[in-house]
């Protein structure tokens, strides 16, 4: 039952964030659902015993190739969909723990979850770059 809570959340903050990035009402389902399946992929990805970095690389990697799918089957920006689904991968509770901590004289903890924020946050760029290096491969090709 908790999956069904955490893709229903998942789901409503990334159409939300996509309302608050002045997307298109009628795309804001779709940016939902591609929020909606990266986290499932993140979830899918961590059950399995896969490392959290890893994981946001994967999950970042099949927002894009959605986000581009999205794009190219409405006729929008990709950024529409990458901005909202991506949202619900970003490490910003452990940014903060991070901070908390520096700020209770734990240096150590905090440079660690630091550390590991900034790794996450390596890995969903990496994600989105490397969907749209192959994108672009895979376009260079056909022609």
């Amino acid at each position: 039952m908790e999956i069904v809570y955490q893709l229903v959340t998942s789901f409503i903050s990334s159409a939300l964030f996509g309302f608050i990035f002045n997307s298109p009402i009628r795309q804001l389902a779709r940016c939902g659902f591609v929020g909606m399946s990266g986290w499932l992929a993140y979830y899918v990805c961590i059950e399995l015993g896969l490392d959290v970095i890893p994981a946001t690389l994967i999950a970042a990697f099949l927002v894009t190739v959605l986000s581009q799918l999205f794009a190219k089957l409405y006729k929008t920006p990709i950024i529409i969909f990458s901005v909202a689904g991506i949202i619900p991968l970003v490490p910003g509770g452990l940014a903060y723990d991070a901070m908390r901590h520096v700020v209770e004289d734990q240096y150590d903890t905090a440079v660690q979850l630091g550390v590991k924020a900034f790794m996450i946050s390596g890995a969903i760029a990496i994600g989105l770059i490397f969907s749209e290096v192959i994108n672009q491969i895979i376009r260079r090709t056909a022609r």
